[in-house]
């Protein structure tokens, strides 16, 4: 029997104890060496995301619209500084509140954060003071206009994008976050790790879109005043080249506190007798119908399954070409009939109704546009007439493209280019052809139909002397807004056309909803698409600029339809048209003298392109200066100083600017500014 001594049990004890100690190390060292690593930095260390700069947001002619800047916010610690007079005095010339800057300078606070955020070179004085810490961030420059808000989105405080086209491409505009790690070090907060490699972040690519920033301003003005003179609940105006599909102006506006984003794409309507020369072309591409072929009309007034049918021009007889420029009810129903529910039900779907048009924005509605199973007896009738179909201003300009272009519909471009961080393009849009919806000859009769409709049909207010403007109006009914039935005494007036007729360049769309008094689109959408074009050939930027002029020179039009008179004044020698509706209501629009109607038959080129023609303007960019604190005049008068145009904006932040200090305009760009109440002295 083995006998063991105390000393031997003791010895054993600590041999035990020691493998056990070994054993223990051994694991934690090589099989959890990882874990307690780990445990070990996020102990000592903290890793810190790099936001990367959001790509900007460019029209055509690469005029910046949304943009991101750096800037710093300001926390002080009040205890580490040591010249409280001295901060004082740099807080105030920064324009920050005196209720901050008290705090800022009370040494029984540890720390303050300051309200707002600060372009580095405003702050030097202070970043240089011992107790600021500067924090830097990045702010998403909105862009100028409310119609372009629309059109474009947002982003939130947190740098999220929220709808428009910052939804859409936000996986092209956000880039690629980078890492840096920092070390804890105790007192002095955290200094970059030298053994971590830091990530740099990848900024995002640019977008470059078809808008023009010339049109668009001026469709937001046309658009805005035109809603405003008929107390009208909202409205669009759309332009867009034939040949390309890019859109060059998109304006939206709803008087309806839930409504946000580009209404032109996302909310559908009847379009009314807009819908008819869809019809006669479909027939005149079937060899159905000559121009010159009269039908009867029963002076204004038919009937079908029970339902009485009437025309505003009642007549006896019209032909097929009066039928399209009259707007007869009677006769475009009487012509849908040769038709059947297939080709009818094709006609309408090959021009792109009744499916979104794959423009790049999100929640794109497809409109409205029923299988021929879910017609009723009625249906073809008023499917002639714009109703039980609903489309979009887009799909609708789209369509009209087709007329203008020659017979194709096109797939709508608003991404024209993307380019990446260092500049290089990384994307460019091709013209996309979706179908061919009719021969390029049923195209140009349809041009001569819808020139017709102008110089003697419901279209007349929209004609410009000079210039050839082609297009059919439209008057719809509008529906609840809980779908049930008709609302009473509510219409939609619009009209869409192309300029000029004889060589189109330029589709252009125009719906106001539910004005009050006159309602029919050829009194008052018509003068609206007036305007828009007037407005663009006297714009100084090139928004428009024709060449070969096809009557005597247009510089007494240009020069007077930019004058503020707005009597209407007949056009001397012009041809009588003949309204929608025989109630007689004042048209507002600018006089224009008109020349001689005698034409010749040079043809209207319009130059939508931005390429560069000298001699070219040499135009200086420079900031926006700091006018936080002033008086309103005094802020005006520095803003004017700085080269800039103001506006002053009633609904903008108390005393802000918009696009906000520090941003880089072209001088001679429009400033907002919100004066703050009882400061305008």
């Amino acid at each position: 029997m083995i006998r063991v001594s105390r000393l031997g049990l003791v010895q054993g004890a600590f041999l035990l104890f020691a493998g056990a100690l070994l054993l223990r190390a051994a694991w934690i060292q090589l099989y959890q060496r990882d874990r307690w690593s780990e445990t070990a930095r996020a102990q000592q260390t903290v890793e810190k995301e790099l936001p990367p700069r959001r790509g900007a947001i460019l029209d055509r002619a690469g005029t910046v619209l949304v943009e991101s800047r750096s800037l710093v916010r300001l926390d002080i610690a009040p205890t580490e500084v040591r010249d409280r007079a001295v901060l004082r005095a740099a807080l105030q010339r920064s324009g920050v509140p005196e209720t901050f800057i008290a705090r800022a300078t009370d040494p029984k606070r540890k720390w303050v954060e300051l309200p707002g955020r600060f372009l580095s070179t405003e702050v030097e004085d202070l970043l240089a003071m011992r107790g600021v810490h500067p924090r830097p961030v990045l702010e998403r420059v909105p862009p100028p206009t409310q119609g372009l808000r629309n059109l474009l989105g947002t982003t939130d405080r947190d740098g999220q994008a929220v709808g428009g086209v910052e939804a859409s491409l936000n996986a092209l505009l956000e880039g690629e976050k980078g890492r840096t790690v920092l070390v804890r070090t105790g007192r002095a907060g955290a200094l970059a790790s030298p053994e971590e490699r830091s990530v740099a972040p990848v900024d995002g690519q640019s977008v470059v879109l078809t808008i023009h920033q010339p049109l668009q301003d001026i469709a937001e003005r046309v658009l805005t005043d035109a809603i405003t003179e008929r107390n009208a609940r909202g409205g669009d105006v759309l332009l867009l080249d034939p040949h390309s599909g890019e859109i060059r102006a998109l304006a939206s506006r709803r008087a309806r506190a839930d409504a946000s984003g580009a209404t032109a794409l996302t909310e559908p309507y009847e379009p009314g007798s807009t819908m008819k020369p869809f019809i006669a072309a479909a027939l005149i591409e079937r060899g159905r119908v000559t121009l010159d072929e009269v039908i009867p009309t029963y002076n204004g007034e038919i009937e079908r399954f029970g339902r009485t049918i009437k025309d505003v021009h009642p007549a006896a007889s019209m032909t097929v070409a009066e039928v399209i420029s009259q707007s007869s009810n009677v006769g475009i129903i009487q012509l849908a009939e040769r038709l059947t529910l297939r080709e009818q039900y094709e006609a309408l779907r090959d021009v792109g109704f009744g499916m979104v048009t794959g423009v790049p924005y999100p929640s794109e509605s497809p409109g409205r546009l029923r299988p021929t199973a879910e017609w009723s007896k009625q249906s073809p009738a008023s499917l002639a007439m714009g109703y039980e179909v609903s489309v979009t201003p887009l799909q609708l300009a789209m369509a009209y493209a087709a007329f203008a272009n020659g017979g194709e519909l096109l797939e709508p471009t608003l991404v024209r280019e993307v380019r990446g961080p260092d500049g290089a393009v990384r994307f460019r849009a091709p013209r996309r052809t979706v179908r061919r919806v009719m021969s390029p000859s049923t195209a140009a009769t349809m041009r001569k139909l819808l020139r017709d409709v102008v110089t003697t049909g419901t279209g007349g207010r929209a004609d410009l002397a000079g210039y050839g403007v082609a297009g059919k109006s439209g008057t719809a009914r509008r529906m609840r807004d809980d779908g049930r039935g008709y609302e009473d005494g509510a219409y939609t007036a619009s009209f869409v056309g192309f300029f000029p007729a004889e060589d189109p360049q330029l589709v252009i769309l125009v719906k106001l909803d539910a004005p009050e008094g006159a309602f029919y689109g050829g009194e008052i959408a018509a003068p609206v698409t007036k305007a828009v074009l007037q407005a663009a050939l006297a714009a100084r930027d090139g928004a428009l600029e024709l060449r070969g002029a096809p009557t005597a020179p247009a510089a007494p039009v240009i020069a007077r339809a930019m004058a503020d008179d707005r009597t209407v004044v007949p056009a001397v020698g012009a041809t009588p048209t003949v309204p929608e509706t025989t109630s007689q209501v004042a048209v507002v629009a600018p006089v224009v003298e008109a020349p001689p109607r005698d034409r010749s038959d040079a043809p209207v080129v319009v130059d939508l392109a931005v390429s560069v023609s000298p001699p070219r303007r040499v135009v200086i960019s420079r900031p926006v200066p700091e006018v936080r604190g002033l008086s309103t005049r005094a802020a005006v008068r520095t803003l004017h100083r700085a080269g800039f145009r103001v506006t002053i904006d009633a609904m903008g932040s108390a005393g802000e600017t918009s696009p906000s200090a520090g941003t880089i305009l072209p001088s001679g760009s429009v400033v907002r500014f919100a004066p703050v109440r009882g400061s305008e002295r």
